[in-house]
């Protein structure tokens, strides 16, 4: 007689293989949200030529006067698809290209969406188209003006040779792309450091393309008297500054400005001295030329591996 009680023979019997195993939870896919925003910038906020200036209001008021262009006018029958309107601000990094994004929108009276490849891309199969439609019905739905940031992640050249998965993943999401661009009769912006990359389809969806250059010396010489405050001691000439230091951007002159006050300040200056100034901005030039030098001149840029691959397979 045994100690205890008996085991049933279920529990002695060996577990069959043929049965079915439990199911791994699968993971949930992140909710991507997208929120409006008020415009942080107006137009007075920007320092442009006045070519860049005249264009930008020229596209502004496009959208602002549509409804007489085409309702009162009838441009709506002969122009039926003109009534998108997407611009593309493009140029070099710094050149005020976001702001004046921000600024068309304050100008229009409207909420801005902005969006960057970031927010829309997803590791998940299908993900990202999903979200690219969600970010047009978010913008539809608050009457937002779309933005999109860095473009040329999202409206670059479609893969021709496909090998693989993800070559199809990025034509699909161009595909459908084009698609909800067709369909969206509303104003949308797009920026991008890199024009060369867009493909051609999207080129000719985009009514207007704005370039933005780096500033000339009227330019810069504004640019100076903006960022340097009427409290800051200081015995900058700014005309000479204006003259002799070419390339800079906005952003540029800003951060020399920046770092001059904090370098007079650790000194224990009583006010911010040209050499100071001076100093700060050839640093700023000479990285600017080193990075040109170390890469050459960069018109390519990798966001992500599915980008990077659909580049390099479009180039071989």
């Amino acid at each position: 007689m045994g100690i205890g009680n008996r085991l049933p023979d279920e529990a002695l019997s060996t577990p069959s293989t043929d049965e079915p195993k439990a199911e791994k939870p699968k993971k949930e896919q992140p909710n991507v949200n997208f929120v409006p925003e008020e415009p942080k910038y107006e137009l007075g906020d920007i320092i442009l030529p006045q070519g860049v200036r005249d264009d930008i209001l020229d596209v502004a008021d496009y959208a602002r006067n549509s409804k007489i262009v085409f309702e009162q006018w009838g441009l709506g029958k002969t122009h039926k698809y003109s009534k998108r309107m997407g611009i593309n601000l493009y140029g070099p990094p710094g050149t005020g290209k976001t702001m004046a994004a921000h600024a068309i929108a304050k100008y229009l009276g409207r909420k801005i969406l902005a969006v960057s490849y970031a927010d829309i891309e997803s590791k998940y199969v299908g993900e990202t188209p999903k979200n690219i439609r969600k970010a047009f019905e978010v913008a539809k739905e608050t009457g937002s003006i779309l933005f999109f940031d860095e473009a040329d992640a999202i409206l670059s050249r479609r893969v021709t040779n496909m090998s693989n998965a993800t070559d199809v993943s990025v034509n699909q999401t161009r595909s459908v792309l084009l698609m909800i661009l067709n369909d969206h009769e509303d104003f949308i912006i797009f920026a991008t450091n890199f024009i060369e990359n867009f493909d051609p389809a999207f080129m000719r969806r985009i009514a207007k393309h704005i370039k933005f250059s780096l500033p000339d010396e009227e330019c810069r010489r504004t640019l100076w008297k903006m960022y340097i405050p009427e409290e800051m001691p200081n015995n900058i000439d700014i005309a000479a500054l204006a003259s002799k230091y070419e390339g800079l951007s906005g952003s540029d002159i800003s951060t020399a400005v920046l770092m001059a006050a904090f370098k007079a300040v650790r000194n224990g200056a009583s006010c911010v001295d040209q050499s100071y100034i001076e100093d700060a901005t050839a640093s700023i030039l000479a990285s600017k030329e080193d990075n040109a030098a170390r890469t050459g001149v960069t018109t390519k840029r990798v966001v992500s591996e599915e980008y990077a691959r659909s580049q390099m397979q479009r180039e071989i």
